[in-house]
């Protein structure tokens, strides 16, 4: 029997790994079961460590420890039923001469597809080789076949015709010109991109070389988170308090309680208005037009959750944050478009798309999500497949229904986010959007974009998707338009998913042409992804 070597990647955070061990031996026990009765025999390439309470691969230099003891060029299966850090496994992957399959799961609860996304994105990146399946139960025609091929070939071939290059599609005139012109400007002028610390949680599809970079006008400004927690440290406790005393007269609603460990608690709250103010001041203080804080390592020792910073940037109405020593508000009446977890590419993205809005007189506060999970929906008006995108609480305000008025803010999970921090938790509003991602491969900028519709769903609905993902979070129930799910993951290149909304279909339409123009001035290779 020909052996196939099996790993899994985890999360850096022992908590983490633990809470989600058995889903990941449910995953490899099925997906043995299968690839035993095709007649080859799985071999898992590190154990269960009882000391640790899991079996994932939990760090770059211990993946390095497995992968000396794996065969080059045997067939290996990544299997994925969590979120998980890239990095762990990049440096063994590419070494790796044989075949690579990676696996996930389908579920909102054990997001394996989020983490395969991201190694998929990382490994398109790295010039790394591989397939790619996914499936809910490992029994499904798609999954089987997919598996099948692979076993026998060493590859698998999906259906990605729903993207077009943009040259191949009739774009308006007037949309091009528009798009064009914006970038020509960005180019002459340039942008500075504030960085808190590259590499979050190991995502290398996230950071752009800066020769990739530099030709679109913007250049990185490399921040330190260190800088960000010291400048939470000179801000005022009132100054922190009129950020949260602004957002309750918004009507805003904060969940609190009085236990640290489990529940938000208003001192955690002020620290994020102190992070929020501190974040403006070094963002103008460097002439930063986006900004991306990395949060999950270094600050989440420190500090509260990073999420409602994130959100407040990202929206035009927000608290007024003025300089210490003039007293000038920063940045009046203008979002500070952030990149959550430091995603150069989503922060490329934004601040293309921020411009861009404004100039079409477009509401222009944008956010990434994951693409988390999604499955079929049927009512009397409404049958589409219907996707959950959620973020960890950065999305501004002005997406959801109701608004500021529409937000509840609740505890970030302790398995994450162990100094808690509140989140910005609501409904995105029905209406158009355009969905987009920049990502890298073949050492290129490349871009895909695409029309969604945002749908409302009934209460009974969304709460059920909500238990099923993370109910802390903000939630949009999004319809792709012309892509199915299949096509979806087969050619998207990271978890991450950038969205805006648009007046209505036929402004959103001439808003995708705008910034597809747009990214091609930029230099980056552009398509058009489904009906549109």
């Amino acid at each position: 029997m020909k052996t196939i070597y099996l790993v899994a990647s985890g999360d850096l955070r022992a908590s983490a790994n633990q809470k989600c061990e058995a889903a990941q031996e449910a995953l490899e026990k099925t997906l043995t079961a299968v690839i035993t009765r095709e007649g080859y025999a799985v071999k898992r390439a590190h154990p269960f460590v009882a000391e640790k309470g899991h079996g994932f691969i939990d760090s770059q230099k211990y993946g390095m420890e497995v992968f000396r003891h794996i065969p080059t060029d045997a067939p290996l299966i990544v299997a994925e039923a969590v979120w998980q850090y890239s990095h762990h496994l990049l440096a063994g992957l590419t070494t790796h001469r044989g075949p690579i399959l990676t696996v996930a799961n389908w579920s909102g609860t054990w997001p394996g597809l989020v983490g395969m996304l991201n190694l998929n994105g990382s490994l398109t990146k790295a010039r790394v080789a591989y397939s790619t399946l996914w499936s809910e139960d490992f029994t499904d025609e798609f999954f089987l076949s997919g598996l099948n091929a692979w076993l026998k070939k060493g590859k698998v071939k999906h259906d990605v015709s729903h993207a077009k290059p943009l040259k191949k599609t009739k774009a308006p005139a007037t949309a091009t010109k528009t798009g064009k012109a914006l970038a020509q400007r960005l180019k002459r002028e340039k942008a500075i991109m504030g960085v808190f610390d590259e590499g979050c949680m190991g995502m290398y599809n996230a950071i752009i070389p800066d020769e990739l970079l530099h030709p679109t006008g913007v250049f990185k400004e490399r921040l330190s988170q260190s800088s960000l927690y010291a400048k939470m440290l000179t801000v005022k406790d009132e100054e922190a308090r009129a950020v949260y005393q602004w957002l309750l007269d918004a009507g805003m609603t904060f969940k609190l309680g009085t236990d640290e460990a489990t529940e938000l608690t208003e001192a955690q709250v002020l620290g994020q208005c102190k992070m929020y103010i501190a974040a403006v001041r070094i963002a103008a203080e460097f002439g930063a037009e986006t900004i991306g804080i990395q949060y999950q390592q270094g600050l989440k020792d420190l500090t509260p959750a990073s999420d409602i910073v994130e959100g407040l940037l990202n929206n035009r109405k927000r608290p007024p944050v003025f300089d210490e020593t003039t007293g000038k508000e920063l940045y009046a009446g203008e979002a500070l478009p952030h990149f959550n977890e430091v995603d150069e590419c989503a922060g490329l993205d934004g601040l293309v798309t921020y411009k861009l809005w404004r100039e079409l007189g477009y509401a222009a506060e944008n956010t990434l999500h994951d693409l988390r999970w999604g499955r079929y929906y049927q009512d009397k008006t409404l049958k589409a497949y219907v996707w959950v995108f959620e973020i960890s609480g950065a999305v501004p305000p002005e997406h959801l229904i109701g608004g500021y008025k529409g937000v509840t803010s609740v505890r970030q999970p302790a398995m994450y986010f162990k100094l808690g921090g509140g989140t910005i938790k609501g409904i995105s509003k029905p209406g158009w959007i355009v969905w987009s991602r920049v990502f890298i491969e073949g050492g290129k900028l490349k871009f895909d974009t695409g029309l969604a519709e945002v749908v409302k769903l009934p209460k009974a609905e969304t709460e059920e998707r909500w238990r099923l993902t993370t109910s802390e979070w903000p939630i949009m129930h999004a319809v792709l338009q012309g892509v199915s799910r299949d096509q979806m993951m087969a050619r998207h290149k990271s978890n991450h998913i950038q969205v805006v909304y648009a007046p209505d279909k036929a402004a959103a339409r001439n808003g995708l042409f705008a910034k597809a123009a747009a990214m091609a001035e930029l230099g980056l290779e552009v398509f058009v992804c489904g009906k549109v």
